[in-house]
């Protein structure tokens, strides 16, 4: 047997894909083509078993290294870590470890240039393959698309056209290419059920400065939204048939999106066109959400809330006997289904008990299943779709008294989620900056968390959305409208986690930018040092848990009331 196979026991496809091009490695991604967070289909996990949401891993003649963010390191190492490396992104990239020129290849459907530059360099000879990784959980799905309402989505169509096309032109771009499905979705107002947990219709447009559109998709799929496209000057195709309309188009400019334009897409655009601009105009757009969209929003949360109290009384009230991390996420799920514009999850909930908890993007499987003990801290990260708003929210919980350094540590996160909440944005401008001050309680004992502070949020779109975020390499302008959520944490690998997480828009109040909370569910108090608070954020606390309780006691029973009543300190 050769070094390769050896080396290479779980996937003899890869072993092939290697010997027969004469290649010193191969890399395979988790996206789909796509390029979506929680596509149906995952490759990488059924070669290196990593079921986290991010990551691609390099495959070598004597080597194999999976690269993960700092989030699912603990995670790659347990399911992944006895057959290959694991590398902590974005402080170890391909670049950094592989010798120059070695030959690499990779599929061009599914990396774009932005991604192939950002893991590579200059370093390796990058080679494209047409081979094909067909993977053996194809989902077939015929789920139709269907179209919103102006008056659910706060703008028509037409008006958002408009928008687009005032930016095309002002940029002098002819053609723009908008590779997102989610831009594509918000742009047309229409949804599907494309991804697991999120309304999203598998699509790719190209529209031209004269309003003219080519719509790529499943053509199964696309009859519910002919009807509210029929005003305008829309062609449809197949999915994958953009060469087809490319030679039909005069020549012009191109505006591609660098975070979705496949290298296989922006090589068929640049034979013929100048691509002038790689930032789709709609990313931005979309981040900026409109009152109709924020009431939706805030709707949803008073829902879920309802549910996420409701679930809280239960397991803080109850012997946690033969409770599991599943019979716990299945509780909440019930919770949630009871709520009339309830759709499904917006991803699948981590149940992480005492050192699964320390897992930052858990979710538990039979192996994993925890029973829940007396002395664990549950951290419980779920969310939901609704009609017509997305949530995400978490909290950790005790079920006997916590240690004091424990109980310190939760509150430095509480302090840290406490000052995102109360931040200045017109004097911290971007989330770079208030991410320093969520971390500046923990910092100051030497303790750290590794994932961002906040991420942006669609709403009834994906859970992660950007450009905005709060984050240590996020520059981006914090805005009126842009939806964030604020989630400090602390893991103690085998022993426990700790995070707290709302959901929070940015609000004008006369001439200041705030953050408004849109979650609205209580916060464990059993878990905070209060002497450790100052006048400032022991005031926030109770106006928070008072503003809960009134928007939820209406919809409790009477303990689940005089329960949350209590909270109020």
């Amino acid at each position: 047997m050769d070094t390769l196979s050896k080396k290479i026991k779980m996937n003899t496809k890869i072993n092939s894909i290697i010997l027969s091009n004469n290649l010193d490695g191969y890399i395979l991604p988790k996206n789909d083509n796509y390029f979506t967070e929680y596509s149906k289909l995952n490759n990488l996990k059924s070669i290196t078993k990593f079921s986290g949401s991010a990551g691609f891993a390099i495959f070598l003649k004597n080597k194999n290294y999976l690269f993960v963010d700092g989030r699912y390191i603990i995670q790659a190492e347990k399911e992944s870590g006895k057959k290959f490396e694991i590398c902590e992104i974005p402080y170890i990239w391909p670049k950094d470890i592989l010798k120059k020129q070695i030959k690499i290849g990779f599929d061009p459907e599914l990396f774009t240039k932005e991604t192939l530059n950002k893991y590579f360099g200059d370093n390796c000879n990058l080679i494209p393959l047409n081979f094909k990784f067909v993977s053996k959980n194809k989902i077939k799905n015929n789920y139709p698309f269907f179209s919103l309402d102006h008056l659910v989505a706060g703008e028509s169509v037409n008006k958002k056209i408009n928008r687009l096309i005032e930016i095309m032109k002002k940029k002098k771009i002819d053609y723009n290419f908008i590779s997102s499905g989610e831009n594509v979705c918000w742009l047309l107002n229409i949804r599907g059920k494309d991804l697991p947990n999120s309304p999203i219709a598998n699509c790719k447009i190209i529209i031209t400065k004269e309003k003219q559109i080519y719509f790529f998709s499943n053509l199964n799929k696309i009859n519910n939204i002919k009807f509210s496209l029929k005003k305008f000057k829309i062609q449809f195709f197949e999915e994958n048939n953009i060469l087809n309309c490319l030679a039909i188009l005069k020549k012009g400019n191109f505006c591609i999106d660098s975070k979705t334009c496949s290298v296989y897409e922006e090589s068929l655009i640049s034979y013929k066109y100048k691509i002038i601009d790689r930032e789709d105009p709609i990313y931005i757009l979309k981040s900026l959400k409109n009152e109709t969209e924020i009431k939706n929003m805030v709707n949803a949360h008073i829902e879920d809330g309802i549910a996420l109290t409701k679930f809280l009384f239960w397991i803080k009230n109850r012997k946690i006997n033969n409770l599991t991390e599943k019979k716990i996420e299945n509780k909440l799920e019930n919770f949630r289904k009871k709520g009339k514009n309830y759709l499904y999850p917006s991803f699948d909930t981590i149940a992480g008990s005492g050192p699964n908890g320390a897992i930052i993007h858990y979710r538990s499987n039979k192996l994993s299943n925890r029973n829940l003990k007396k002395n664990d801290l549950l951290l419980i990260d779920s969310g939901g779709q609704y009609k017509w708003g997305t949530t995400d929210v978490t909290r950790t919980v005790c079920f006997s008294n916590a240690s004091h350094r424990v109980q310190n540590i939760f509150t430095r996160v509480l302090k840290g989620h406490i000052a995102v909440a109360l931040s200045d944005i017109k004097k911290d401008k971007n989330g770079h900056n208030i991410d320093k001050i969520a971390r500046k309680s923990l910092n100051s004992i030497g303790l750290d968390y590794r994932h961002g502070t906040g991420h942006g949020v669609g709403a009834f779109l994906n859970v992660h959305e950007g450009p905005q975020g709060i984050s240590k390499n996020n520059f981006v302008k914090l805005k009126e409208g842009m939806v964030l959520s604020n989630e400090p944490g602390f893991y103690e690998k085998n022993n426990f986690g700790i995070r707290i997480e709302n959901l929070i828009y940015i609000k004008k109040i006369k001439s200041k930018l705030l953050f408004e909370n849109l979650t609205m569910a209580p916060i464990d108090i059993d878990l905070i040092n209060f002497k450790m608070l100052n006048k400032k954020e022991k005031n926030y606390l109770f106006k928070y848990h008072f503003n809960v309780y009134c928007k939820i006691s209406p919809f409790l029973n009477k303990n689940e009331k005089k329960w949350l009543a209590s909270l109020i300190q």
